[in-house]
């Protein structure tokens, strides 16, 4: 289901946009894990229920490395925005399957690098919009905007976002272990395909997702599919990653597990495997 877009959450020419509107918790369905709220709780956040701590717990059984794979994931997220905003000189973020909100955001990287950058962030789950209007606030400067909508539809994701971002000038798209919850190979790549040809060139695609690497995680990944009302989430190749960005220029060091994409700090220790890899590609 896709929903209506909400309106901006602040910035310095927000007219008070009509389209903000309340939510209730009531569309929050609190039996069922969902993926935004168990990722919160590896991560180590309390935006989360018994029912996705259950469900993060029973992935930890099979692969005690799932912590791990969040947490370098979002280190990831990190330098790739600190690089965009900073070397690159991109002012523009689409950032879709935000999740919840935690530290280090992409609007937060962003602004302290350039505040007047400006971000919107796309999710379909009702208690990430919940978050979203208390937590993602901007600079002066710059604007940050949310956005109700699921990854599955770029079209609508595009229209909405357009009120926010000018698509005439370089954007970042930032597809973060959200097309993981696409199981048809194809139809994520059209995804992608779609979402990129909205942008100009000098736009970069920045991409992360679970790889069928480890066969713990797989398992792991099997178990939780397997249970009742749960969106399924497919770890693919390394080499499937790897075709997200036919058709751009892909920045060193390529397509790599996410603790191995341009480190902080390179010389003191090898970085660790971990099952989740991507990469930054710029479109020429």
């Amino acid at each position: 289901m896709v929903d209506e877009p909400v309106g901006r959450l602040s910035g310095p020419d927000d007219p008070g946009d009509a389209r903000k509107q309340p939510l209730s918790r009531a569309r929050i369905d609190t039996s069922v894990p969902h993926s935004a709220r168990v990722w919160n709780y590896l991560l180590g956040g309390k935006d989360n229920y018994p029912v996705d701590r259950q469900a993060g717990d029973r992935v930890r059984e099979v692969f005690p490395g799932m912590a791990d794979v969040a947490l370098h994931s979002r280190y990831m997220l990190t330098r790739v925005v600190r690089y965009l905003a900073g070397e690159a000189g991109i002012r523009q973020f689409l950032d879709i399957g935000t999740g919840l909100p935690t530290v280090d955001n992409t609007h937060e990287v962003a602004q302290r690098v350039a505040p007047e950058s400006r971000i919107v962030y796309v999710d379909n789950d009702p208690l990430v919009l919940v978050h979203a209007h208390a937590l993602l606030t901007s600079t002066p400067e710059g604007v940050t905007d949310y956005i109700e909508a699921d990854v599955r539809e770029p079209e609508v994701i595009l229209e909405a976002a357009a009120q926010t971002l000018d698509f005439g000038r370089p954007t970042a798209l930032m597809l973060m272990g959200i097309l993981g919850l696409v199981g048809d190979d194809d139809e994520a790549r059209s995804i992608v395909v779609r979402l990129m040809d909205a942008l100009p060139p000098g736009s970069y695609l920045a991409l992360y997702d679970g790889v069928d690497t480890d066969p713990a995680y797989v398992q792991a990944l099997r178990n939780h599919n397997a249970r009742p009302g749960v969106v399924p989430y497919t770890a693919r190749s390394p080499e499937t990653i790897a075709r997200y960005f036919d058709g751009l220029t892909l920045l060193e060091p390529g397509v790599v597990p996410v603790t191995k994409w341009r480190p902080s700090h390179p010389a003191l220790s090898e970085p660790p495997e971990v099952a989740c890899a991507g990469g930054v590609g710029r479109k020429p």
